[in-house]
């Protein structure tokens, strides 16, 4: 019985876990990750301005800013969107943060 409460423990605990940082996928790694993905791109011809938001998590209890593509823009000036990147920064899942990048007029 001790051994089925503990395997239910630890079970519980990996699952409760496994999620911390944030979601890993294909752009994340596992240990680290500082990587740029796109997110979107329009037919838009140029891009002469660039404006970025950050959101920050801290052991995926504490989530922090605001990343949305209305600030990146805003903080860029942008009111023509050529293309939206994300930018993700990971140390073991315990500190994340995500950029999203505006580019645009």
């Amino acid at each position: 019985m001790k051994k089925f409460v503990l395997a239910l423990g630890l079970g519980a605990s990996l699952a409760f876990f496994s999620g911390c940082g944030g979601v890993i996928g294909a752009e994340n790694g596992l240990i680290f990750s500082d990587n740029t993905t796109p997110i979107t791109a329009t037919s838009s011809s140029s891009a002469s301005r660039e404006g970025s938001a950050t959101c920050t998590n801290i052991l995926g209890l504490v989530a922090l800013g605001d990343c949305s593509v209305n600030t990146a823009a805003s903080n860029g000036s942008i009111s023509q969107i050529k293309s939206v990147d994300s930018k993700n920064f990971s140390i073991l899942g315990i500190y994340t943060t995500k950029t999203t990048i505006v580019k645009g007029n």
